[in-house]
């Protein structure tokens, strides 16, 4: 067994995270490690957010965002208000800001507990999701699941927030459609190159939607942050919403604002689980002893 690293599970809003300590180190988690984690019951997540050194100056942490199969993401809202709460408390501090594979975000934990996190701006054009063919207007693309004449789902809006999304909007329960069975065909439908986030939004009022996403790499999920703030924009974009609402996943609420400026903030609560400690290359791990319960076996 390798050097092993510091781990916390934790969760935003129901969405798995394991927060990994790889500071000072020079070697990453492996693809193996990731898959062994997730098999694990007590240890399964949606995305692993490992903390290393800077490599930009100006930033604190570089995270690397690694999916339950394995995979890099580009972004994890939920994983990154788990991050910002862990370093909260080892540090004092309640601002940071983060280097990703989608770009520098600043984030900052509240008062009250809630964190918040600026996903940076949303993308809109088809290259940039990106799409494998042109399209001139992408808050209503060609893609529809069910028979030509009556489609189940159909016209997604789709936008990146440092990682792809289509969001197909509805006018029934988000719970009526079988997302489990059509999500892992969408993910890997030939229009996403680099796959997709998958998600039905129903607005329920000029402030509020529900979502419920099927996450690329990662499958059906509590919450997807990232989603969350693409439908956001695309509803205000396409006039279903304002710009400021309450995005319902089935984990809780989030309070997407899409600024002036053109950042959308994105914020909600992060919950702590368990500490524990593991090997970046196999996977193997083993589970902090808190004090309390030390004692109580003494």
């Amino acid at each position: 067994m390798g050097e092993q690293a510091a781990f916390a599970r934790m969760n935003g809003l129901g969405n798995e995270i394991i927060v990994a300590d790889m500071r000072g180190r020079s070697d990453h988690i492996a693809p193996a490690a990731a898959i062994a984690l997730a098999r694990d019951p007590a240890t399964k997540f949606d995305q692993i957010m490992a903390i290393h050194d800077p490599k930009t100056p100006g930033t604190d942490y570089y995270i690397e965002i690694i999916n339950c199969d394995g995979t890099q993401a580009q972004a994890c809202g939920n994983g990154m208000r788990c991050v910002v709460q862990a370093l909260a408390a080892e540090t004092g501090r309640d601002r940071f800001a983060f280097e990703t594979l989608a770009g520098i975000l600043m984030a900052a934990e509240h008062e009250d507990g809630l964190i918040s996190v600026d996903m940076g701006r949303p993308r809109f054009d088809w290259r940039e999701i990106p799409l494998a063919e042109e399209f001139a207007d992408t808050s209503r693309i060609e893609l529809q699941v069910g028979p030509i004449d009556a489609p189940v789902l159909h016209s997604p809006s789709v936008a990146s927030m440092g990682n792809p999304h289509a969001i197909f909007w509805v006018d029934r329960d988000v719970w009526s459609f079988e997302l489990e069975k059509f999500g892992p065909l969408l993910e890997h439908h030939p229009i996403f190159p680099e796959r997709a986030n998958i998600s039905i939004a129903q607005v329920t009022a000029n402030d509020a939607l529900t979502l419920r996403t099927w996450e690329r790499g990662a499958g059906l999920t509590r919450a997807c942050g990232s989603a969350a703030c693409a439908a956001a924009v695309s509803a205000a974009r396409t006039g279903r919403t304002g710009r400021r609402v309450t995005v319902t996943v089935p984990g809780g609420p989030l309070e997407i604002e899409w600024r002036a400026d053109d950042h959308v903030i994105m914020t909600g609560p992060a919950e702590f689980e368990f500490s524990g400690r593991f090997d970046p290359a196999t996977g193997a791990w083993t589970r902090d002893i808190p004090l309390q319960v030390e004692r109580g076996m003494a």
